[in-house]
């Protein structure tokens, strides 16, 4: 007889699974009516006000984004047509720290763009990173607590990150991007963004396909030191936000090149790799990125708070010609993040100037709720379906919102992805360590992975610690042990 604790519902009910959402098959749809599901993330998006839980330190611009290629035969979207120009907005964050953390520390950047299009507001929200730690939303919540802090001293544990990411091993490909050089950026003006979810597009003649976008950075890539990401963190909390706030006042506008890489809606069901598995990328050498324009920052907030604290984005914001996919991870957030901003902004978040769309107008049915400020004339009606034609208000059209879908055909259950040749999980995170790490590069990286053994100090977690890194490549982890050892 074990004293474990059986895992409850808020209402206390026992829960069959803290690993899996309830999904329409292995690889479907995540199901609305997964009640714990809806419940821990909706818990999670309370936790904190009024800053964001996590990405809470950030900062932002806005430009222009011109299409320069031809990638209509994918897309029927009007903001991917050749020649289009659109607003655009972004915000780069770290995840773990407060909003008064430094933003030099050693993190993942957010990386999120809005494209304030004609059919409404399109927004990728992703990182500077192709990948994530977990692959669905049912342990984000788990994930984030672990970078947190300590209920009784109140800081940040290694322990429990660790204990966290050892336990799930599908996040050593991104802790593998997390401890190199790319954990560490100059600025945020020299950063690639991906969106690193699978999203959809859909041609003129209903065509599907799977898409991930990239975003390349004209100034290139450049990263620091440890040493330097300290003094930094020491000296100057803000640093990434003066950099990009300071360039663009002084007219030195970064830019970014947007590629996608594009798999057809056959090749999908048969790739070696699932394709929507968040924790993998595809190789480019089967799908190569395919160029279709370039964004520049050109314009700073005139209120940092009203233009960048309240910019609310939301995987779950696409426009007709594009959409989502069954990623279990994207499908959670196009829940999470929306609720999250109704929590944390309002109710008519949407409302404000910075999220409101720009190119073209909302209609529809919603009303009232706190902090509503735009509302229709009286005569129009606050219910559909009713009698009174376009006086009445807006009305549906099938062509004008054509929506992104997918096929599914299984059982309620969860459970892990259905697993594919190649979706192991350390394999492409031994290949990032092997083949595209420098000998410089894989110096910083043990050193970094040295201190982090370092800063363990349960036996369990460390040998843990050794033995994830013994998976990702032997070799590396006998380097991790022989230099704990030493010291």
């Amino acid at each position: 007889m074990t004293d474990q604790k059986l895992t409850t519902t808020q209402t206390g009910t026992p829960i069959a699974n803290d690993e899996h959402s309830l999904t329409v098959g292995a690889n479907g749809p995540t199901v609305l009516h997964d009640r714990y599901l809806v419940e821990k993330l909706a818990a999670f998006n309370r936790e904190r006000t009024p800053e964001r839980n996590p990405h809470a330190k950030g900062g932002g611009a806005f430009g222009e984004f011109v299409v320069t290629e031809d990638v209509s035969k994918y897309t029927r979207a009007a903001v991917f047509q050749p020649g289009a120009k659109s607003e655009t907005l972004i915000r780069f964050s770290t995840v773990a720290g407060e909003q008064g953390s430094p933003d030099t520390w050693r993190d993942v950047r957010g990386f999120s763009l809005r494209f304030y299009t004609t059919e409404g507001n399109l927004d990728i929200v992703g990182n500077n990173t192709p990948t994530f730690f977990i692959r669905d939303g049912i342990k984000f919540p788990d994930f984030i607590h672990s970078q947190k802090r300590l209920a009784d001293s109140g800081l940040r544990d290694a322990d429990m990150q660790w204990d966290f990411w050892t336990l799930s091993p599908e996040s050593a490909h991104q802790v593998t991007y997390l401890m190199g050089d790319r954990g560490l950026p100059a600025s945020w003006r020299e950063v690639n963004g991906y969106g690193s979810h699978t999203y959809q597009w859909i041609n003129a003649e209903g065509e599907k396909f799977w898409v991930k976008y990239h975003f390349m950075s004209q100034q290139g890539v450049k990263n620091i030191s440890g040493e330097e990401a300290d003094a930094l963190a020491g000296t100057d909390a803000d640093f990434h936000r003066r950099d990009l706030f300071n360039a663009i006042a002084e007219g030195n506008f970064p830019s970014w090149d947007v590629y996608v890489q594009i798999m057809s809606n056959e090749d999908a069901k048969t790739y070696r790799i699932n394709p929507f598995d968040l924790t993998k990328t595809w190789p480019k050498a089967d799908y190569p990125r395919i160029k279709v324009g370039t964004f520049t920052l050109n314009r700073n907030p005139e209120n940092f708070f009203a233009e960048i604290e309240q910019a609310a984005f939301s995987p779950g914001n696409q426009v007709p010609g594009t959409g989502i996919s069954p990623d279990k991870m994207l499908m959670a957030r196009v829940f999470s993040y929306p609720d999250a901003q109704r929590y944390r902004i309002g109710t008519n978040y949407n409302q404000l100037p910075v999220n409101q769309p720009h190119a073209t107008e909302a209609n529809n049915y919603m009303h009232q709720g706190n902090m509503q400020y735009h509302f229709p004339s009286a005569a129009q009606r606050v219910y559909h379906p009713n009698s009174f034609g376009a006086a009445g208000g807006p009305a549906a059209d099938a062509q004008a919102g054509v929506e992104g879908n997918f096929e599914s055909d299984g059982e309620l259950m969860r459970t892990a992805y259905t697993l594919r040749e190649d979706d192991g999980d350390f394999g492409q995170a031994g290949i990032l360590y092997r083949d595209v790490y420098s000998a410089d590069e894989k110096a910083r990286f043990h050193a970094t992975l040295g201190g982090q053994a370092q800063s363990i100090t349960i036996d369990e977690i460390r040998e843990r610690f050794f033995q994830y890194w013994t998976n990702v490549d032997a070799n590396l982890g006998q380097i991790l042990r022989d230099q704990y050892a030493a010291n």
